[in-house]
């Protein structure tokens, strides 16, 4: 960082901090920014963070009988029962774009916090103008590795990263193996931007150490107007299993072009995002049956974690749709957040990134199959245990691990 930026941005944190106290003085609501695509291509994602968000402040405004943190009182408690309310600003997939609108929240909003960007190109920009202005920036769904190792104190990610996600599908398919599935080779087909690129490099990695082939490594473009020429490589070089990492109209693309190639894939092992897009499967849900995505969530999760199934029918009165992978990590984000400002007992950044770090919650008091909700020393809970889950046309159910599954794996998957 330059150090005229350090410079202006100590400068706008002390002007700040006056913003910031005299809200704190007096009484007024706690405001959080949420940064998230309102238009374009990936609209629909912050038309569904918005409900999360929405949904989670029901909890945190009102008094709850969910096991939850802050459900017990109405508002933050120790901000003398204060109400969160969320600005939402919309970065249109744009990292430029985000930088400037995580500006105005900070500057114009006097926002004590952001929460974004689903987006990990987003993020990047974001979470660097959170720690110029010393504003706490909580990662709700960005799952590129290489956010939480930039060395920055201001960032929190409270799910999985992509190195953790891969990490879990190659324990799936080495499972598998071990039951006597015959999986010798992998397709890796990822965007190029960097939730892709990263995605891409830990897996490569993970096939090597694992020993699995790489039947063919495939970059294209994001938003692609075609995917023909690379469909056909896949088809040619024929993966046991196919790992794409693409958003909501990709995804749509490639199994449109699948099904016209006359190919269908033995399996698939998606890195979640548009596989697991309400868009995505209302247009091909039917070419990608038996299809398997990481997550953070799946509907089931109510069987295992009590607060779940109450949360996804708040979540689904307002949205027409179930929680997901990511409304139920946004969801999460959020409600983290809150619980951090409460302890903090105050507006002021500084504090609220202080009760960030010392963040210690129970996974049985969230409704996520994660182990805690704790911080390292990069701002990544590395508690947060994924999950792999299997689409059956109607919905997702869990397969993986084995010991938390509701239902067994269809292996291939087209049986």
């Amino acid at each position: 960082m330059k150090r005229r930026q350090i410079l202006l941005g100590a400068g706008a944190a002390t002007v700040l901090q006056g913003a910031w106290n005299e809200a704190m003085a007096q009484g007024k609501e706690v405001v959080i920014g949420a940064l998230y695509p309102m238009s374009g291509p990936s609209a629909q994602v912050g038309i569904d963070a918005r409900q999360a968000f929405e949904t989670a402040l029901e909890v945190i405004n009102n008094v709850s009988p969910l096991d939850l943190p802050t459900a017990k009182n109405a508002g933050l408690a120790r901000l003398g029962g204060a109400k969160v309310r969320v600005v939402y600003a919309d970065h249109q997939a744009d990292p430029q774009k985000g930088r400037a609108e995580a500006e105005r929240l900070i500057t114009q909003e006097n926002v004590c916090a952001i929460v974004g960007c689903y987006h990990s190109s987003v993020s990047t920009t974001v979470s660097a103008t959170c720690e110029r202005y010393g504003v706490p920036f909580v990662c709700a769904d960005s799952s590129s590795p290489t956010l939480s190792a930039q060395g920055l104190k201001f960032f929190f990610r409270t799910a999985a990263h992509d190195e953790m996600f891969s990490q879990a599908m190659f324990d799936f398919m080495d499972a598998l193996k071990a039951r006597g599935q015959k999986i010798g080779s992998v397709g890796l087909f990822y965007e190029d931007t960097i939730f892709g690129s990263d995605s891409a490099k830990v897996q490569r990695k993970l096939a090597a150490e694992r020993g699995y082939r790489i039947a063919c490594d495939i970059k294209y473009r994001n938003n692609s107007p075609s995917l023909t020429a690379e469909v056909q490589q896949i088809k040619n070089a024929n993966p046991d299993v196919l790992m794409p990492s693409s958003y909501t109209t990709d995804t749509i693309l490639l199994a449109k072009t699948m099904a016209e190639l006359g190919y269908r894939p033995p399996n698939i092992v998606a890195q979640a995002a548009g596989f697991v897009e309400k868009p995505a499967l209302d247009a091909v849900g039917d070419k990608l049956v038996g299809m398997i995505s990481r997550a953070s969530f799946s509907e089931d999760m109510g069987e295992k974690r009590p607060s779940a199934k109450a949360v996804n029918a708040s979540f689904k009165a307002r949205a027409g749709r179930d929680l997901n992978d990511q409304t139920s990590r946004q969801f999460s984000a959020l409600m983290v957040l809150a619980d951090a400002i409460d302890r903090a007992g105050t507006v002021e950044p500084g504090k609220i990134r202080e009760a960030l770090a010392a963040t210690d919650i129970p996974g049985d008091k969230t409704i996520m199959p994660w182990a805690r909700v704790k911080f390292d020393a990069h701002g990544q809970n590395t508690f947060a245990s994924p999950v792999l889950i299997q689409w059956n046309k109607a919905k997702f159910v869990t397969v993986y691990p084995f010991e938390v599954a509701t239902a067994k794996v269809v292996w291939p998957m087209n049986g």
